[in-house]
């Protein structure tokens, strides 16, 4: 069973940071890559970040929506996957959901909010 937990999610000032985590366990990570996912209320969820195996090189991609502020990273030592967003805007806010892809199986984080004020 793959379970995923987020943290660090909260309220902050637009301009500001903040980082989020997701813990997994074992090699959950390094072996199979993962992604952060956002849901914002009425809207769809929207892929925004996410980073390939080991085998596959390690590398992150982004949406243009986040390019060039967010950053993805993950420490296979300790099974997590780390999120540090930057120059935070309002339209930021959202839910913000691990997920990782397992043998074409999708698991899921619960989620940590993160909300963005003027």
């Amino acid at each position: 069973q793959v379970q995923l937990v987020e943290s660090g999610g909260g309220l902050v000032q637009a301009g500001g940071s903040l980082r989020l985590s997701c813990e997994g366990s074992g090699d959950i990570f390094s072996a199979n890559g993962a992604s952060w996912y956002r849901q914002a209320p009425g809207k769809e969820r929207e892929l925004i970040a996410g980073m390939t195996s080991v085998r596959r090189g390690g590398v992150a991609h982004y949406a243009g929506s986040v390019k060039g502020r967010f950053t993805m990273t993950r420490d296979d030592f300790k099974s997590m996957v780390y999120l540090q967003m930057d120059s935070l805007k309002v339209e930021d806010t959202a839910v913000y959901i691990c997920n990782v892809r397992v043998r074409l199986q999708d698991y899921w984080g619960q989620g940590t909010q993160v909300t963005v004020s003027p």
